[in-house]
């Protein structure tokens, strides 16, 4: 078990550069292996997802080699065979591989995905994906097994623009018959990526990016080069902890136009932000406004930031509102804030936050990946020390977390207890 404490009320100077991203990296290594070749991926973040990715990788046969961050996949020899539960469940994104290799093999077991414990997170829109196109689906239990005699390019509407169901369609879809086309499709960056990744091996993808997503199916996949591009997540994190306690803290690798949303906010409750091509200098405002903020798919307000927006939002002047619209259960970190000294009321899908409040340091828990980091960065702001237990969470999705934090000046260290 490891915990965080950290030492609050230190100015942050100096830059802090972006890693891969998480969300990117862990549908780009999955959809590796529909290549018929060798394929490298660079930028790949060093966190423990991508090690519970190698580990399916491992277990089906593939040849997997790391130099630096450029990872190299062969996966010409695997077997597909039964992913087995106590390997799949140790995280969401391991269901990128039943549909990698159900557009490659036409047959797929594998047990229900895990991950953060955030709400009802189905996979009844994938499914839907994978009927559309000629698949049957049977479960029993927490397995499934899925079959297909051939895959056959449809019309997949998705009842909502779901990131998951949309790169699922995609990877089952580039080695159907015929065109595929997805509608409603989600529009987040981290789709881009994986189409340019299939596109560089030969597939033959077109729209990703917009609602209206065309794939026509092709034979054969090839070696290729891709990177994984920069995380904004954990830009939008970084950015929020120079809005808290930085002082001109450079946080660079980045692509702007991916946080506009975050950015916008920021500038509404009046922070300091200077932006560059691939960075933004922020620094922390003596008063800030009141703001409302509603999450949604992109371009909107992500809702891997909310959690990390809620620390800025109790040092603001007044009543701000965040409404959660994607997910039902991401307030768990709330009680938290509040035993911190945070003002903060639930109200069904609306959080009221009243402010300024004073933080206090106080031993909270990490319950999921993205209510750690706003733990983190309540740390930072509080007064005396903050220790953050059950951090395995963030460490799922943070490259570097500790180190990157004390290069800009904060008190902060990881604990074996």
């Amino acid at each position: 078990m490891k915990r965080i404490r950290i030492e609050g009320q230190h100015k942050l100077q100096g830059t802090i550069r972006i890693s891969g991203a998480k969300n990117s990296a862990v549908a780009l290594v999955p959809a590796s292996l529909l290549s018929d070749e060798i394929v490298k991926i660079d930028n790949i973040p060093n966190i423990s997802d991508i090690d519970a990715l190698n580990e399916i990788l491992a277990y089906l046969g593939a040849k997997v080699s790391r130099e630096g961050s450029v990872m190299s996949i062969d996966s010409s020899s695997i077997v597909n065979k039964e992913i087995p539960e106590d390997i799949s469940k140790k995280l969401r994104a391991s269901y990128y591989f039943m549909s990698s290799l159900l557009g490659k093999y036409k047959h797929v077991e594998m047990y229900f995905p895990g991950g953060c414990a955030i709400g009802a997170r189905p996979i009844d829109q994938t499914l839907k994906g994978y009927r559309a196109l000629g698949a049957t689906v049977q479960e029993e239990g927490n397995k499934y097994t899925i079959d297909a005699k051939e895959l056959i390019g449809a019309e997949v509407y998705l009842d909502m623009p779901s990131v998951g169901a949309t790169i699922n369609t995609i990877l089952v879809a580039v080695k159907a018959k015929g065109e595929t086309v997805i509608e409603n499709a989600a529009k987040e960056p981290e789709i881009v990526n994986v189409a340019t990744f299939l596109n560089n091996m030969g597939a033959k993808i077109t729209g990703a990016g917009t609602s209206t997503i065309r794939i026509t199916g092709v034979d054969y996949l090839g070696s290729c080069f891709m990177e994984v591009i920069p995380d904004r997540i954990e830009a939008g994190t970084y950015v929020l902890a120079g809005a808290l306690m930085g002082e001109n803290l450079r946080v660079e690798n980045i692509i702007p136009e991916h946080i506009d949303s975050l950015l916008s906010k920021l500038r509404e409750m009046g922070v300091p932000i200077q932006e560059e091509r691939d960075a933004v200098v922020v620094s922390a405002a003596m008063k800030l406004n009141k703001v409302n903020v509603k999450t949604q798919g992109y371009p909107g307000f992500a809702t891997d930031l909310q959690q990390p927006l809620t620390v800025l939002l109790t040092q603001c002047m007044g009543e701000s509102i965040l409404e959660e619209t994607i997910y039902e259960n991401r307030f768990q970190n709330v009680p938290y804030l509040n035993d911190m000294g945070a003002n903060i009321q639930i109200d069904g899908k609306k959080i009221h936050i009243y402010g300024p409040t004073t933080l206090v340091g106080k031993e909270v828990q990490a319950t999921d990946l993205r209510a750690g980091a706003c733990l983190v960065l309540a740390g930072l702001k509080a007064e005396g020390t903050t220790v953050i237990d059950n951090v395995e969470h963030l460490l799922r999705g943070y490259e570097n977390l500790i180190e990157k934090l004390t290069n800009v000046g904060a008190k902060i260290e990881l604990e074996e207890i």
